[in-house]
């Protein structure tokens, strides 16, 4: 598996990372499993990131307001969804992907 791990990397000020490793240490956990786990869950759909990433997105302006809006009607509505039929991941992914082409998201 290590010969198939790819490397991610980004530039942070010397003061945030700082603060960051010492949180990290006060948590129990390294930077590396940490940001695995950020990812992990990002790309998984979890809700808890889906809202901080839709609450800095409009913080920091990165999208406009009614793309913004759009996303988070076709996240509630996913969600809706995946309560009424309890579906699963596969069957979700495959609707997902379906509203993704109707929206042009």
């Amino acid at each position: 598996m290590i010969e198939n791990r790819k490397k991610i990397m980004f530039y942070e000020s010397e003061d945030t990372q700082i603060k960051f490793r010492i949180r990290c240490q006060h948590d129990g956990i390294t930077q590396s499993q940490f940001l695995r786990m950020a990812v992990e869950a990002y790309i998984t759909g979890d809700s808890s990131v889906f809202e901080l990433v839709q609450r800095k997105k409009e913080e920091l302006a990165l999208q406009g307001k009614n793309k913004i809006k759009k996303i988070k009607t076709e996240k509630s509505k996913q969600t809706e969804n995946i309560k009424k039929f309890a579906l699963d991941s596969e069957d979700v992914e495959n609707i997902f992907d379906m509203i993704e082409m109707e929206t042009n998201l």
